[in-house]
């Protein structure tokens, strides 16, 4: 097993993609003020369940599998993000219009009815006219498939 390099390289890719893109959500939020809405949420999720797979599959056979599952799971968060974009383009109408994000201290409901009106058909930051949604659907569409592609070449 030692010399599977492609499952090695797909399992730190599988590790390492969610990994790279929830922290970059969360300095974005925490950082610099970013709050997600209900959408950003919807996308953070399987990037969870994503790190957990990959984890299971240090530790538990069959080690292709639960890289597999993990990469399944980024490719969702890549397409929820394909969706949340398309939303933020104005190219569809989203499910959901807004969420609030509730700062915490003092009285919780206070902090609740003050909180802002988060958008999610309104893309807080782009970059080259890409939003972070368009971004999480570009890295995890390409990290999944790359995932999958590694895991079909066979052990060296």
């Amino acid at each position: 097993m030692a010399a599977d390099r492609p499952a090695s390289l797909a399992h730190r890719l599988a590790w390492g993609v969610p990994a790279a893109l929830l922290a970059g959500a969360y300095i974005s939020q925490y950082g610099f003020g970013l709050f997600p809405c209900e959408m950003c949420w919807w996308q953070r999720w399987p990037h969870f369940v994503a790190l957990g797979l990959a984890a299971i599959g240090f530790v538990a056979p069959p080690r292709r599998l639960w890289i597999a599952l993990a990469a399944f799971a980024v490719l969702v968060s890549g397409l929820i993000g394909g969706f949340h974009a398309g939303v933020e383009y104005g190219w569809w109408e989203g499910l959901t219009s807004c969420a609030t994000a509730p700062r915490g201290g003092g009285d919780p409901l206070e902090a609740i009815m003050n909180a802002p009106l988060i958008r999610c058909d309104m893309a807080p930051w782009a970059l080259f006219g890409v939003s972070l949604a368009g971004f999480n659907f570009l890295i995890s569409t390409a990290g999944a498939l790359l995932i999958f592609a590694l895991l079909g070449k066979k052990a060296a």
